[in-house]
């Protein structure tokens, strides 16, 4: 189903973070499109680019007479998408709020040019966005807001579910611990096929291999205790604004031991996990095998 957002508001209200947070969603973002091409930008990207969550951001860079315009593109987007397809999202916060965050980031607001200070830029601003104001879904005040809490707002108001990937990969210690690791897990520990001849160009995908760890109950017990505490604890996640999380189980060479329980606790994820959190399972070392 299509979702399209159009994301407008205030300047130094949060207008950016909002985008950045539906491209997070899986949204495909432009931002200061000018509103003369948004319904050929559109229908380029669902029609020929298959893309169906697009979120456009507008504000006052945008020429005045395309703003006071505003009301035309919505109507021309309802009437070719649906009511229930197109949401204009607007973001505000109060002025006091507005000229401290300027003065922090000393940033130039976009009107200053013409109104010479920043509260009479503040103030014209809120006229020449009223067309877009007007026809809002969604109003956002962010004054007290941080960042975690804009972001549940935002997928409140649009319905998002919270997706997070997680990455299970094996590797080898003697060529470095993964950087971006969130979980590391050593099994060193258990028996090695390495110093059996026939096991040693083999893998842990293989059955040879995988007939040698069977022979060791401790295996499966380390394996199955990683499993059930990330089944355990990864399912927080979801409500820590987290879009990724990386486990990484390492061995010597990253060729058989890790390569087998990685293989194992990605299987068992797979069925314990909710559904919104999908799981990869990669090698790291694959390239030295």
């Amino acid at each position: 189903m299509t979702q399209i957002v159009i994301v407008s508001g205030r300047s130094g209200s949060g207008k950016t973070s909002v985008l950045n947070i539906l491209e997070d969603f899986g949204y495909y973002v432009i931002d200061n499109l000018p509103l003369s091409l948004i319904l050929d930008a559109v229908h380029k990207l669902t029609k020929d680019g298959n893309i169906q969550k697009i979120a456009l951001g507008v504000d006052v860079r945008a020429p005045q007479s395309e703003l006071s315009g505003f009301g035309k593109v919505h109507d021309a987007l309802v009437a070719e998408y649906g009511e229930f397809t197109v949401q204009v999202l607007y973001v505000t916060a109060q002025e006091g709020v507005l000229v401290a965050r300027f003065g922090a980031t000393r940033r130039v607001h976009p009107l200053m040019n013409t109104k010479h200070n920043l509260p009479n830029a503040i103030a014209h601003e809120v006229i020449m966005l009223e067309p877009i104001a007007d026809r809002a879904d969604i109003k956002i005040d962010t004054s007290s807001l941080n960042t975690h809490e804009l972001k549940e707002q935002v997928r409140n108001h649009l319905g998002v579910d919270s997706v997070v990937t997680v990455n299970v990969l094996s590797f080898g210690f003697k060529y470095g611990t993964p950087i971006d690791a969130d979980f590391v897990f050593d099994v060193r520990i258990l028996p090695n096929p390495h110093w059996q001849a026939k096991l040693r160009p083999q893998t842990g995908l293989d059955m040879d291999v995988q007939a040698f760890f069977n022979q060791y109950p401790e295996v499966d017990d380390m394996a199955k205790d990683v499993g059930e505490f990330l089944a355990k604890w990864l399912p927080q996640f979801l409500h820590n604004n987290r879009h990724t999380v990386t486990i990484a189980i390492g061995c010597t060479g990253g060729k058989h031991r890790s390569v087998y329980v990685s293989e194992y606790v990605a299987k068992m994820l797979k069925t314990s996990l909710p559904s919104n959190m999908l799981i990869t399972n990669k090698h790291r070392e694959k390239r030295h095998w």
